[in-house]
């Protein structure tokens, strides 16, 4: 069973009630944390339990950092636990002032760490929390700095792959093509739908990576969309209805009518994209799909987490395209009481250090002795983001809405499970590459490169990406386009 994260008697927004204006929250020690290597909040007992929480106050960073610091005081002041106390630590927003503040941390008797919020501090700390037996919940979405006893709550994009594309699936969706910036997130989201489709019985057929800095999707797609041997079918069906129509044949000039806007004739390879991108990037994109005969509903346009708050509404290409999110239902508690409290609305990031204050709240009353075991529970726990749980590898899982673009606004389509599956915590497992598997076409990176980078070794001969349609079935795919436009092929 799920535990409850206890968030006092006060009103507990995983349980939906409303917010009026919170409490005006401030530093209890009456420390200031921007020039201090440490500031405490709460009142110091015999056996406190002491979370050190590590933030980028200064530097590049320092927006998100006073944002998740503002939440983790919001969270503490709804927990009302005299036996948790929080002692802020400035990681400067870099690798350097991480470990500065992870070991300043550790002397001061923390008993757990709380951040740091990038990778690269993440990285920075983790042999010395290891070594001295410390456990760390970063915020960082990066994967490759998490290992046993390094936790993070961030919103990973295996989850987020894996959550949108089981849904696409379970809707008809077969075949996933990914149009990926060739980077890390790239990288992620490749290994991510391999395993999801996998589990899922579905393909990922084409893969197309571009220079992270490009605003120009038209080479790649145009690849990715088998633009070369579609059009020169289109051109010649177009020459033989010109011959019927020049003999005065008039269904022959109808039909040509109707291929005006067409850019090619027969099969594209999928039937679903996914897209890790937003604002004009994305835009572009789809726009650039759609150019080439790939639009909805033939293709559902699928996307992560940084889609939301796009406002992508009043594009008629992205209209009924989907991703995931956090739960609505249970963040607006929060969203609502940071409002009120700091007078800006929350990045989603800042609910992630509410959950993690109130698990340590939880971990207090459990005693130091088997703190990881705690912190890994298999059932996991409900928090204001609805139910998460943390693995022994160090990564997560949480409950994600899947969401509609729609003119009107964004809407749930399918709520986020309110438990997971009685799996004990099982996450993707790695591709099993046998003689049925067949690797997807890639563009855009050497493809032994880019085999590597998702299955760590080149896929054998034998499994080497393949045309997913014969002849047969493409001729198919072409009479059933011309049906669809009451279009007959000239014998």
């Amino acid at each position: 069973m799920l535990k409850k994260l206890s968030i006092g008697l006060v009103c507990l927004g995983l349980l939906g009630c409303s917010s009026t204006r919170g409490p005006q929250i401030t530093d209890r020690g009456g420390s200031d944390a921007f020039n201090t290597d440490i500031s405490e909040i709460s009142i110091s007992g015999r056996d406190s339990f002491r979370v050190g929480v590590l933030l980028p106050l200064t530097g590049k960073a320092a927006k998100h950092g006073q944002g998740l610091k503002n939440a983790t005081m919001m969270a503490l002041e709804d927990l009302n636990n005299p036996n948790l106390i929080l002692q802020y630590y400035d990681t400067q927003s870099t690798a350097g002032g991480a470990r500065i503040a992870a070991e300043n941390a550790i002397s001061q008797r923390s008993d757990l760490i709380l951040g740091p919020l990038m990778s690269s501090e993440v990285q920075a700390i983790s042999t010395e929390t290891i070594y001295r037996g410390v456990p760390v919940i970063a915020f960082s979405t990066n994967e490759e700095v998490l290992q046993p006893t390094v936790y993070t709550l961030g919103l990973l994009v295996e989850e987020q792959v894996d959550r949108i594309m089981t849904y696409a699936a379970q809707k008809g969706r077969r075949r996933f093509a990914l149009l990926l910036p060739d980077n890390s997130t790239g990288s992620a989201v490749a290994k991510a739908a391999v395993k999801s489709a996998q589990k899922n019985g579905v393909d990922v057929t084409v893969i197309g990576f571009y220079p992270p800095s490009t605003s120009d999707f038209s080479g790649i797609i145009k690849d990715m969309s088998n633009y070369s041997a579609r059009h020169a079918r289109l051109n010649k069906l177009r020459s033989a209805l010109k011959n019927k129509a020049a003999g005065g044949d008039v269904s022959a000039q109808k039909a040509l009518d109707r291929l005006s806007t067409k850019e090619g004739l027969g099969d594209i390879g999928f039937d679903a994209v996914i897209i890790p991108e937003s604002g004009a990037k994305l835009t572009s994109a789809i726009s650039m799909f759609a150019y080439y005969d790939a639009a909805y509903p033939q293709v559902q346009f699928l996307g992560t987490s940084v889609w939301e708050n796009s406002r992508l509404n009043n594009e008629s290409m992205i209209v009924r395209s989907l991703y995931p999110a956090l739960s609505r239902s249970h963040s607006s508690y929060f969203a609502s009481k940071y409002f009120d409290t700091f007078g800006e609305r929350p990045a989603s990031l800042y609910s992630f250090a509410y959950d993690a204050v109130a698990l340590a709240g939880e971990l207090s009353k459990q005693g130091r002795e088997n703190i990881n075991q705690a912190i890994t529970a298999p059932d996991g726990y409900s928090g204001i983001n609805g139910p998460f749980r943390l693995f022994e590898d160090g990564s997560n899982q949480h409950s994600l809405d899947i969401m509609e673009i729609r003119p009107t606004g964004d809407v749930v389509v399918e709520a986020a499970p309110r438990k997971f599956n009685d799996d004990g915590g099982q996450r993707l497992q790695p591709v099993v590459i046998d003689s049925s598997y067949h690797g997807p076409k890639i563009y855009g990176k050497d493809a032994s490169t880019a085999q590597i980078m998702i299955y760590g070794e080149i896929l054998p001969i034998e499994n080497q990406p393949v045309a997913y349609t014969s002849p047969e079935q493409e001729k198919e795919a072409v009479n059933k386009e011309l049906r669809q436009m009451n279009i007959v092929m000239p014998q």
